[in-house]
C-alpha cells in the first residue's frame, strides 16, 4: 500500500501525485493505493462534493463530476491559459462560460451482450470494459434512457457501436455493425421506429430504414442532418460560440467560413453580411446548399466542397474576404494558418475543439503579425476535460 498527496488536476482530468495518474481525486486530498489498484480517500478536499451520477465510479465518460464547480472552472479555463503560455502567447483569456445547457444532445453509446443480456453505456476509463447504463443524467431529456433503447439493437446487430442524435423531429440513430441485419428481422423495426418517435437508422454509413429526414435548426434554416454529420453536442454550446463568433466579425463585409460543417456559423453571419462557407464534408456542404432553398432574406451564402488540409486557400484567394472564420477539427487548422499567415485578411476568428492545436495555430497568426485579443473558454463537455475556446486575431 502507498500513501500520496495529490499535487493538481493533469490535462486529462485526474489527480497527479509523483507522477501517477489517480482518478476521481481532487487537490490536496491524501489517498492510499490498496492493492489491486482500489483507492481510498483517507482525507477528503473541502472542495469534493457528490456525484449526481450513479455509474460516476465506473463509468469512463464524466471525470470531475466530484469537484466544485469554481475551482472546477478555474482549472479548465487554466488548459487554455497553459497552452497559450507555452507557446509564447500571454493574451487576456476570460473566465469559462458554461454552454452546458439542457445537456448534449448526441450520444456514442457501446452494445455488448453481458450474462446473456444485451446492455449499452460507455467503457470504463481506461479500460473496453463496458459500464451498463439505465440512463445518463447529462443527456438532453429526450436522450437520457438512450442506453435501455440502443441495447435493443444488440439482439438486431450483435456486438454494436450506437450514435444517436436528438433531432427537432425525433431521434436519429447511426450503428456501426460487422453482422448483417437479417431479412425476417427488418419488419421489427419499423414498429420500434414508431414507438419511439426514430426518424433514421443508418448502419454503416448507410440509411437502412428512414420515416423522414432526421431535421435541425441552425440559425435561421432547418437542416436536414446527413448520417454522421458532425453537430455540436450543445444547442447551448452552438449559440455560446456563433455569439462569440458574430460579436468578432466587426464591420467586415466579406467572411470565409472554413471547416464550415453543416453551417452553424455561415447561416447565422449570412443574416447580416455576404459569407462563403467552406468544407470537405460532401453531404454537410449538401445538406447546407438544400438548406438555403427554403430560407428567405438572407445576404449571399456559397458552400463550396473543400479540402482545407490538402488544398487551403490561399493568400490570393483570403485576400478577398474582410474576416476569416475557422472551426477546424481536434488536429486544428496548421497549413490554413500558414497561408493565413501570408494574406492580408484584417480579421481572423478561431474557434476550437482543442486548446494545444489552438496555441500552436495562435503562434502561427502572431509570428506573421496578428495580435490575438481576449480568449474565451466554453465548456460545453461539462465535467469532462474537453474544453473549446474561441478568439480573435486581428492585423496590426
Amino acid at each position: 500500500m502507498t500513501e500520496l498527496v495529490i499535487e493538481r488536476i493533469g490535462e486529462k482530468g485526474d489527480g497527479l501525485a509523483q507522477g501517477r495518474a489517480i482518478p476521481r481525486s481532487l487537490p490536496g486530498e491524501h489517498v492510499r493505493l490498496e492493492q489491486g489498484g482500489a483507492i481510498t480517500i483517507l482525507q477528503p478536499s473541502p472542495e469534493r462534493v457528490e456525484a449526481f451520477c450513479p455509474a460516476f465510479e465506473s463509468c469512463g465518460g464524466c471525470k470531475l463530476q466530484h469537484w466544485r464547480l469554481e475551482p472546477y472552472a478555474a482549472w479548465k479555463r487554466g488548459l487554455l491559459v497553459q497552452a497559450l503560455k507555452a507557446r509564447g502567447l500571454e493574451p487576456a483569456v476570460a473566465p469559462l462560460l458554461d454552454a452546458h445547457g439542457a445537456g448534449r444532445r448526441r450520444a456514442s453509446l457501446h452494445v455488448r451482450q453481458i450474462n446473456g443480456a444485451w446492455q449499452a453505456g460507455y467503457m470504463a476509463a481506461g479500460s473496453h470494459a463496458l459500464v451498463p447504463l439505465q440512463a445518463c443524467p447529462i443527456l438532453v431529456p429526450r436522450l437520457r434512457e438512450a442506453p435501455l433503447l440502443a441495447a435493443r439493437f444488440g439482439a438486431l446487430f450483435g456486438p454494436c457501436d450506437v450514435a444517436v442524435t436528438a433531432a427537432d423531429n425525433g431521434l436519429d440513430f447511426a450503428i456501426k455493425a460487422a453482422r448483417k441485419l437479417a431479412d425476417k428481422a427488418l419488419a421489427g423495426v419499423e414498429p420500434l421506429m414508431q414507438e419511439h418517435a426514430i426518424t433514421r437508422i443508418a448502419v454503416n454509413g448507410e440509411t437502412l430504414m428512414q420515416r423522414m429526414p432526421p431535421m435541425i435548426t441552425l440559425g435561421p434554416a432547418n437542416v436536414a442532418l446527413p448520417v454522421g454529420a458532425f453537430l455540436q453536442a450543445t444547442a447551448a454550446g452552438e449559440e455560446t460560440l456563433a455569439g462569440l463568433v458574430l460579436g468578432h466579425l466587426g464591420k467586415a463585409r466579406q467572411v470565409a467560413d472554413l471547416f464550415a460543417g453543416l453551417g452553424p456559423f455561415a447561416l447565422r453571419i449570412a443574416q447580416s453580411r455576404a459569407v462563403t462557407a467552406f468544407d470537405s464534408d460532401k453531404p454537410a456542404i449538401a445538406a447546407l446548399q438544400q438548406a438555403l432553398r427554403h430560407v428567405q432574406g438572407l445576404r449571399p451564402l456559397k458552400a463550396e466542397v473543400r479540402d482545407l488540409f490538402r488544398s487551403p486557400l490561399t493568400p490570393m484567394e483570403l485576400n478577398e474576404f474582410d474576416a476569416v472564420v475557422l472551426d477546424p477539427p481536434r488536429a486544428g487548422a496548421e497549413a490554413q494558418c500558414h497561408a493565413l499567415a501570408k494574406s492580408k485578411v484584417r480579421r481572423v476568428v478561431s474557434v476550437s475543439c482543442d486548446v494545444q492545436s489552438f496555441a500552436r495555430d495562435a503562434a502561427i497568426l502572431t509570428a506573421a503579425g496578428y495580435v490575438l485579443g481576449e480568449v474565451t473558454p466554453v465548456d460545453q463537455f461539462k465535467y469532462s476535460a474537453h474544453v473549446e475556446c474561441v478568439g480573435l486575431f486581428t492585423r496590426r
